[in-house]
């Protein structure tokens, strides 16, 4: 049968194409905000300002300002109280850049949103329900992004880790809404592209596993926040026991809450729902080989399988070595990247129909 175009948004390709843009500009910031945070460089700016903020200091005076202003933060007066303005800039960069392409990501979005509508190409009703959910998830993210720099500002140089992982969850629902909004539009479907035996077990398999894929994305937020990954730099096991004393005395102390604010039990749990994630990917892929798919869902969940294992050594390499900026954020790129496989793949199972082989 002929493919045909996907009739659940059925609009111009030019506006998935736009949309495919915006999600490529959020994972920019997300790897960007990354390195912001393990360079230290994310509590340089002290302030916020929503409309002139892009323009960096341009003369001596504009940087020494700058300066003073950052000389009252905690961070300065705790951490970096013998920073010369040259150190200071080396900071101020990352931050100011990782600001300056949210406002880019605006500007993306805006405009050729005008442009659309004034070409009356937005008629669609789940079209313009779907970029009224993006623009208040953008605007959502820029203010929780100021509420987390906020909380390093009052008296320890340090943001919450709850907030952290707030902010880059939020980042993520963004970028993976921009993603499979622009699917819909972009994909073409064959009604009989795939006999898929067992299915429905297929689909509930890859649903639990983005749900794990999520909860390791948010722990390991929590374990840059807590800065968790500069304990125990060894693998698999935690120093000498699979279980170190530091975990079970948190649990013993701290109950439940250690789960969440224990850097020792922070760290063994992401440690433990990535490999969670690979036995998923493991089972998935081998269930795929037995069952009988199309093409690009057998190839997605290859890719599955693929990015976890990376996934897995990056992040072991990233623990060993004590965290470089380097490896941390490919370890944060690998985690996007492995989450978009998930939801293409997902995607994918949703619009091939089940039945049964004969």
């Amino acid at each position: 049968m002929d493919s045909k175009r996907n009739t659940d948004l059925p609009v111009s390709k030019s506006i998935g194409y736009w949309l495919l843009i915006g999600a490529f500009l959020v994972l920019m910031m997300i790897m960007l905000g990354g390195y912001t945070r393990l360079s230290h460089s994310g509590l340089s700016m002290v302030t916020w300002k929503p409309v002139t903020g892009f323009i960096p200091p341009l003369n001596q005076e504009n940087w020494i300002a700058e300066f003073e202003a950052y000389k009252t933060s905690p961070e300065y007066k705790l951490r970096n109280y013998n920073f010369s303005l040259e150190e200071f800039k080396e900071i101020y960069w990352p931050e100011f850049l990782h600001r300056l392409l949210g406002r880019i990501t605006g500007i993306v979005f805006i405009i050729p949103f005008l442009y659309f509508l004034i070409r009356n190409k937005l008629r669609n009703p789940k079209l313009k329900r779907h970029l009224i959910i993006i623009f208040l998830l953008g605007v959502l993210q820029g203010f929780v992004g100021w509420y987390m720099v906020k909380s390093g500002l009052v008296d320890q140089p340090a943001v919450s880790h709850y907030r952290l992982a707030i902010h880059l969850c939020l980042a993520l629902i963004l970028y993976g809404y921009l993603f499979l909004v622009a699917l819909k539009i972009l994909t073409t479907e064959n009604e009989n592209q795939s006999h898929i035996s067992d299915h429905v077990k297929l689909k509930s398999v890859l649903s639990i596993t983005l749900v794990v894929v999520i909860l390791q994305i948010i722990y390991g937020a929590f374990v840059a926040g807590l800065k968790a990954g500069l304990f125990y730099p060894t693998f698999p096991k935690m120093g000498p026991l699979w279980i170190p004393h530091t975990v079970t005395d948190s649990i013993e102390q701290e109950g439940i809450m250690s789960f969440f604010n224990s850097p020792y039990v922070v760290q063994f749990v992401h440690r433990w729902l990535g490999i969670l994630v690979l036995l998923f990917a493991g089972y998935l892929f081998f269930k795929s080989r037995k069952t009988i798919l199309s093409d690009s869902i057998r190839k997605s969940i290859a890719l599955i399988l693929l990015l976890t294992l990376t996934q897995v050594l990056l992040g072991v390499l990233t623990l060993i070595n004590l965290v470089p900026v380097s490896l941390g954020v490919l370890h944060q790129l690998c985690a996007v990247l492995l989450l978009t496989s998930v939801l293409y793949t997902i995607f994918l199972t949703r619009r091939s129909p089940a039945s049964s082989a004969n």
